[in-house]
């Protein structure tokens, strides 16, 4: 075990860099000059020409991209090109944001999703898997933003129960009930994908061989859901998970943006209409390097729920 998360661990080096270099390429074919973002239109060219000398922006592309991976290996992010503030500053305050919506939204679709995927598997063709399709249904074609906007209207314009806007500040208690409207639109979404492919992996394996011989055997319903059933269609539905956090963190842009939530979305939005490379393409990296980390979750969490994978 503790080989094969050293093998995956040292393969991050490689990855991580590979996501560095896509995200500094990403950054620079944006249209759009930064110097004229930041002087206007009108601006002369000698202004925008020292302004991009201030930057580096005058330097060949291989030079720009040694000192950003030197900044990189430092930790040094730089500062904004439009404020001036430092970007770590910025995203370090923004990420607690994000952390938040994307771990209590993560939390509410598992615990949705999986009990209510397994519900409409067990209860085949009833009601209740008719109810949960539906609901299936409409979490795949609803987008999260019409979503989040469709909650709004009921839960702060009509209701007047929860907050319309914003990430409530630095108190804890503020900050939860800011937090309901988003996380339940990425949850409520991400939970219909869960619990379709729950469901759907369930009734694949409860048709297998060995399913039907512990029925036969007399082994009770309970048993053979939980300990046969389930255990073996974990591997898909982490999967799933692990392929729909990464969904889910982008998703977060388009929340934070409708719910005006100060985390990294809201940053990276921002980044792209100032066309601020600095703190856009640092931004973006976390982003990047958060996928790569869930990745190795799931690896590890492979490998803990059946021992017999092995990576090659």
């Amino acid at each position: 075990m503790k080989y094969y998360i050293l093998r995956r661990m040292v393969l991050l080096i490689p990855t991580a860099l590979a996501v560095m270099t896509f995200v500094f390429l990403l950054v620079r074919v944006l249209p759009g000059d930064p110097a004229i973002a930041m002087l206007g239109g009108n601006a002369s060219e000698e202004a925008l020409k020292a302004l991009r000398e201030q930057l580096g922006l005058n330097l060949p592309l291989w030079k720009q991209y040694v000192l950003f991976l030197k900044d990189v290996v430092n930790l040094e992010l730089g500062t904004s090109m439009i404020t001036g503030a430092s970007v770590l500053v910025m995203t370090e305050r923004a990420l607690v944001y994000t952390a938040d919506l994307v771990l209590v939204s993560m939390v509410l679709s598992i615990l949705i999703g999986i009990p209510l995927g397994l519900l409409t598997a067990v209860k085949r063709n009833s009601w209740i898997d008719y109810l949960g399709r539906l609901f299936a249904l409409l979490g795949l074609s609803v987008p999260d933003f019409f979503l989040g906007i469709l909650l709004i209207l009921i839960f702060s314009v009509k209701l007047n129960l929860l907050p319309v806007i914003g990430g409530g500040g630095a108190e804890t208690g503020m900050r939860l009930i800011h937090l309901i409207l988003p996380s339940l639109t990425l949850g409520l979404i991400v939970a219909a994908f869960i619990m379709r492919m729950t469901r759907s992996t369930l009734l694949e394996v409860m048709g297998r061989q060995y399913i039907k011989v512990a029925h036969a055997k007399g082994v009770s319903e309970r048993v053979v859901i939980y300990k046969h059933a389930l255990r073996n269609a974990l591997v898909s539905i982490v999967t799933v998970i692990g392929i729909y956090i990464n969904i889910l963190l982008g998703g977060t842009v388009l929340v934070e943006t409708v719910f005006n939530r100060p985390g990294l979305g809201k940053l990276i939005v921002g980044a792209i209409m100032q066309r601020d490379y600095v703190v856009l393409q640092s931004v973006l990296m976390i982003f990047s390097l958060f996928v790569v980390l869930i990745n190795l979750a799931m690896d590890i969490t492979y490998r803990l729920i059946e021992p017999r994978i092995e990576y090659k």
